[in-house]
């Protein structure tokens, strides 16, 4: 089998990118950037790309982390390293795929920023209830917490996706996914005063008439403009961490399992496809069990 130059396997690695898989930009130039790095590396060990081994691909990664890159950007590079040989198998390029059992670095599992209760009502304690927009923004705040919703969620959120009575929200997720979500007797009274009180003198625009939170032009409240109200909330509160309206999120689910609730349960109200996803709660909760018994344990205090 006669070895195709680099540049030719690139530039048809790149129309299959575009044509046939139709990744993004964004994804097409961070693979060919990937390969381009692995090329310089096999021609500096006079190798090439067609006849390249597993123990050169490992010895490639290797030096990576040498240099200082990032676990998760050793990581990322090596998936598009996989793809670039997937493909190349595919076109009989190579016989067999050396990149099949290339290994990654360990990625620890960050875990996520939370609140305490005690922070959130604080939180809440700073919004200025006698005005519309803080009567908007405490709804805002009580069903970001309540129901666990994403950001975006809350902001496309409709009237008639709620259902008062039963006190369930029909949320539409990631993927079009649709999945139910109880809400809070506080966040029901705080979205129904605000819907009949404040939002009724607003003129929605058109398209919009439907959204539940808007602003006072009538438009439905940006992702934006979300992370603006709570990262003043946070610091009028005197909370000195970089907190997101996702840190809610985070909060209602750590809340709920702290207080006994099924895993599956809350995988359900969050829409996580994979309860794996779920799981990293569990982590926060052993972590916060630890430094309660840290604190408590006779042991620990002699």
């Amino acid at each position: 089998m006669s070895a195709t130059p680099y540049k030719r396997l690139r530039d048809r690695y790149a129309a299959y990118m575009l044509l046939e898989r139709g990744l993004s930009d964004n994804t097409s130039v961070a693979y060919l950037s990937d390969i381009d790095r692995l090329n310089e590396f096999i021609e500096a060990h006079n190798l090439s790309i067609n006849s390249v081994t597993t123990d050169d691909l490992s010895a490639f990664v290797a030096e990576l982390c040498d240099v200082g890159v990032a676990p998760r950007s050793v990581a990322r590079i090596v998936s598009g390293i996989k793809s670039f040989f997937k493909y190349l198998k595919m076109e009989r390029e190579i016989e067999v795929n050396p990149a099949l059992l290339l290994g990654v670095p360990h990625i620890g599992r960050k875990l996520p920023e939370v609140l305490s209760v005690d922070e959130i009502d604080r939180i809440i304690s700073y919004i200025d209830t006698s005005t519309p927009l803080g009567r908007r923004n405490r709804a805002i705040i009580e069903t970001l917490y309540s129901c666990g919703l994403r950001v975006s969620e809350l902001c496309d959120l409709t009237i008639d996706r709620i259902n008062f009575d039963e006190g369930i929200i029909l949320v539409e997720g990631k993927g079009s996914k649709e999945r139910l979500v109880p809400m809070s007797d506080v966040a029901i009274s705080r979205i129904l005063n605000y819907i009949h009180d404040d939002r009724s003198l607003l003129r929605p625009k058109v398209g919009e008439e439907n959204i539940v939170f808007l602003n006072q032009r009538g438009h439905r409240l940006t992702r934006q403009m979300i992370f603006m109200i709570l990262r003043g909330l946070v610091k009028d509160a005197g909370i000195e961490r970089t907190i997101s309206p996702h840190t809610l999120r985070h909060s209602f689910a750590t809340h709920l399992l702290e207080g006994g609730a099924n895993l599956r349960a809350i995988q359900q109200m969050l829409g996580h496809e994979s309860i794996a996803t779920t799981e990293i709660y569990l982590h926060i909760d052993r972590h916060s069990l630890r430094r309660e018994i840290l604190a408590h344990h006779p042991r620990n205090h002699q």
